[in-house]
């Protein structure tokens, strides 16, 4: 496998630039999540990274070399794309060994290649079908053998799962992962869905506008946002964000509730800040998680419930605004119930209000 290093890469259309100067460094073996929304720039940049996107400025470093001029073929890179691209006429055997033999390989390394990626991904006995006789977690998976043929540096996957269904996604992240495990491979893999980059990544790089807005693992980009863009964009749902102004060691909002400043947070008087709080950070009273050191307790009016077996969701307004929280061991709530809630304080966040920025200490 290789290290990747993108160093002030950029892509432009003619004046048009919409990716920034990325600089990114991937290590060997490490599987990273390029994540963001629709036009953020992640599948412009993996087609870079791949070559089938000419780059306007920077360079493209793989297993130590510079690849910017090389073609796809000749960077040792495969890539699996969303549509999976798979010959109707061939066979699974003869899709995962076309490429091997267009390269002028043996036969008899073309069948131990292919039997060997088959027996990785469980398609030993569907090597005689056709691609229309699989369903699709099955064609994504030849998709993957035949990148795994070839034995690459770095595996490059872009939105593979977006056209499957929601439990067959599920099933393909654990192949993705068990996959990863195995070859103990390099893989950038892009997607715009949050919770495939939570499950499968070493490290998440999350982009915005063609910019890298946070670098981190899963749990320090969920945890630690540097952000309003990021809190919003990773963990589901959403976190809950309230306008308000810092007044003597309070935040005190619209309506002119308050609330004590999280503790890990440096503000001043007068301060606009935007207070953040996730649904597992407000809960209320006898269906919460354990009570920790700072507390706030709230009463808020239920406008709309979600039920999701073990837990359910709770809509409700705090001043002013429309928050989600979390309700443990659920039982009925009607609609317009009022409840008391339990906001963990050391779990919330501040940011600047006009930047936008985490105002952590």
């Amino acid at each position: 496998m290789a290290q990747v290093h993108l160093r002030n890469v950029v892509k432009k259309y003619g004046v048009l630039e919409v990716v920034h100067a990325i600089n990114l460094d991937i290590a060997d073996s490490e599987f990273v999540v390029l994540v963001g929304p629709s036009g953020c720039g992640k599948s412009t940049t993996l087609r870079m990274v791949a070559g089938l996107e000419a780059i306007s400025g920077g360079e493209v470093h793989i297993g130590g070399r510079v690849v910017n001029d090389l073609p796809p073929r000749e960077r040792n890179i495969s890539m699996v794309f969303q549509n999976y691209a798979l010959y109707p006429h061939m066979s699974v055997r003869e899709n995962l060994g076309f490429s091997l033999k267009i390269s002028k390989r043996s036969q008899a390394d073309i069948d131990k290649a292919v039997d060997e990626a088959a027996e990785i991904l469980s398609l030993t006995p569907l090597l005689d079908r056709k691609p229309g006789a699989l369903s699709g977690g099955q064609r994504q998976r030849v998709a993957m053998g035949r990148a795994i043929v070839r034995h690459p540096e770095v595996f490059l996957f872009d939105e593979p799962l977006s056209n499957l269904d929601a439990k067959l996604r599920t099933q393909m992240r654990v192949e993705i992962k068990k996959l990863h495990q195995k070859l103990k491979s390099t893989i950038i893999y892009v997607t715009h869905d949050q919770v495939e980059a939570m499950t499968l990544a070493d490290r998440i790089v999350i982009m915005r506008d063609g910019h890298i807005e946070q670098i981190g693992t899963p749990l320090d980009v969920f945890e630690n946002p540097v952000n309003t863009f990021v809190a919003t964009f990773i963990g589901s749902p959403p976190m809950n964000l309230l306008d308000g102004v810092v007044k003597e060691g309070q935040i005190e909002f619209g309506d002119g509730t308050c609330l004590a400043v999280p503790p890990a947070y440096s503000t001043y008087d007068g301060q606009a800040v935007t207070f953040g709080v996730r649904a597992d950070n407000i809960m209320p009273v006898g269906h919460a998680l354990p009570r920790g050191e700072h507390m706030a307790e709230v009463e808020m009016t239920v406008d709309l419930t979600e039920p999701l077996g073990t837990e359910t969701l709770l809509f409700t307004v705090l001043a002013g605004t429309e928050v989600q929280a979390k309700m443990l061991n659920p039982r009925p709530v009607r609609s317009g119930e009022r409840m008391t809630f339990q906001i963990m304080l050391d779990k919330c966040h501040l940011f600047d209000a006009d930047t936008g920025a985490t105002l952590k200490k």
